[in-house]
């Protein structure tokens, strides 16, 4: 009998990176890899959380990101990468985000408890099935900012207040990045 979770798994990882960066984001690396050495699961998208500044518009389109970091940012790189041109941008602080395909709701429900236990609030199975027959879980983490930064070109706050957002975005990311590591310790 042919096993197609495996055949789908193999199939998956062996994809090129097809994210915004062009290739893993080294701060939840780990955790997939421990996650995908497992016989029941699978890692199919990942993100340890992200400040950007990008376009604002209703409809994602290539060129939006005007910056985009996996890491903690000074005021001073922030400011270094503002966009100089007429257009709306916004601020964004995004948490993590992880996609787990499992065998089936035995395996999905066993990762889901490590996943709580890890501290995510927001996980739980997004899909059952379909035609590959695989439970997709999903995980987010709680910690965000998002406001309007710049309108047709002009600066809507002071640096006093980038510096706050960017202090309390650094805080968030370390928390995303502490969970990460609890999740992959306790698998």
């Amino acid at each position: 009998m042919i096993d197609t979770f495996t055949q789908r798994k193999k199939a998956v990882l062996s994809k090129k990176d097809k994210s915004s960066i062009g290739e893993w984001d080294k701060r939840i690396i780990k955790l997939c890899n421990k996650i995908n050495s497992f016989e029941d699961y699978y890692t199919t998208s990942s993100c340890s959380g992200r400040i950007i500044v990008i376009e604002d518009k209703d409809i994602k389109s290539p060129g939006l990101f005007e910056f985009v970091s996996h890491e903690k940012v000074s005021l001073n790189e922030f400011m270094k990468h503002l966009p100089k041109n007429k257009k709306n941008f916004k601020f964004k602080q995004e948490p993590m985000i992880l996609h787990i395909a499992c065998r089936n709701l035995d395996s999905a429900e066993k990762i889901l408890k490590k996943i709580r236990d890890s501290g995510f609030k927001r996980a739980g199975i997004i899909s059952l099935g379909g035609k590959n027959k695989i439970v997709m879980i999903e995980i987010i983490g709680t910690e965000k900012i998002e406001f309007p930064l710049i309108k047709k070109g002009k600066l809507l706050v002071d640096k006093e207040f980038l510096k706050e957002v960017l202090n309390k975005s650094n805080k968030n990311l370390e928390r995303n990045w502490k969970k990460i590591e609890k999740l992959r310790k306790s698998l």
